[in-house]
């Protein structure tokens, strides 16, 4: 059974006229009568009765009817969101990415893309760098965001953006002032750093191997899971934390907490792909406002 001898079945049994069932479907009467006695052959049923020269459901035909329209207007459908998919009129697109690029990075950009396509829905899960990775290489979302290194070599890594990280400490604590830091100031901190596996975490452990220090010599008094509390924590005195420059401007800003003198090189933030597995259009379309 074949869709196109479903729509001459039901294309005779509305008119009950092979000829002008023939002329609606765009064939010759001996293609369409050739589709019904197809199907009727098929599984042995009589679908119409010859009577006189006119012709007539059987019961076994207008038990089918039913059944053979749901069929076809289930193909239609299923035709339309594939139609839909394509002009980008539904759809979804699942996004992994590290905090600093969800909190600061990816929402204006989240909001151009709506305003665009406003019919494609975008599911955003926010966690750090490992996380991210793991969850791409698995396919469990289309794209991931990542600020920090990725060692897993099936991924393809493309460059979107950047920042910088920064040393922030409180107006009280003696780094406040901008003098230089030594590594033995560095060592003692006390510090307050972002959980094993974030971006900022590797990035600020690989500035302090390039000063000197072993990043497991240091002095950390708190390991906590988002910028947010990072900074809630160091605002409370006596700590520093290295951060994103973009999550530390508002409280900088607003001389709540001060820049340390320690600069860092700017770190790219990365888009996550695996090439192996689909790309959907809405994914497509994202990338593309990227750039």
């Amino acid at each position: 059974m074949t869709l196109e001898q479903l729509r001459v079945f039901v294309a005779v049994a509305e008119r009950l006229h092979m000829t002008r069932a023939a002329e609606a479907l765009n064939l010759t009467q001996s293609a369409a009568s050739a589709a019904v006695a197809a199907l009727e052959a098929r599984h042995g049923v009589r679908l119409f009765d010859r009577v006189g020269r006119g012709l007539a459901l059987s019961p076994e035909g207008r038990a089918f009817l039913p059944e053979a329209q749901a069929v076809l207007a289930r193909a239609a459908a299923a035709a339309q969101v594939l139609d839909d998919l394509a002009g980008l009129r539904r759809g979804a697109v699942a996004i992994y990415a590290s905090q600093t690029i969800a909190s600061y990075w990816l929402p204006p950009r989240l909001v151009r893309f709506r305003q665009a396509h406003p019919a494609v829905q975008v599911r955003l899960s926010v966690g750090n760098t490992a996380q991210v990775a793991a969850a791409v290489a698995a396919g469990e979302v289309d794209l991931g965001f990542v600020e920090g290194p990725v060692e897993d070599p099936s991924l393809e890594r493309t460059r979107v953006g950047a920042d910088r990280l920064a040393v922030v400490v409180g107006v009280d604590h003696p780094w406040a002032a901008g003098g230089a830091i030594s590594s033995a100031d560095l060592a003692k901190g006390p510090w307050v750093l972002r959980e094993p596996g974030s971006g900022t975490r590797s990035e600020f452990e690989q500035a302090l191997r390039r000063r000197g220090l072993d990043p497991a010599a240091i002095e950390v008094a708190a390991e906590l899971p988002s910028n947010e509390a990072v900074l809630a924590a160091v605002r409370a005195g006596g700590l520093a934390a290295a951060v994103s420059e973009l999550a530390a401007e508002p409280m900088l800003g607003a001389g709540v907490l001060r820049r340390a003198a320690f600069d860092f090189p700017e770190r790219a933030f990365e888009l996550l792909r695996h090439p192996q597995r689909h790309r959907s259009r809405a994914a497509e379309a994202l990338i593309g406002m990227l750039a």
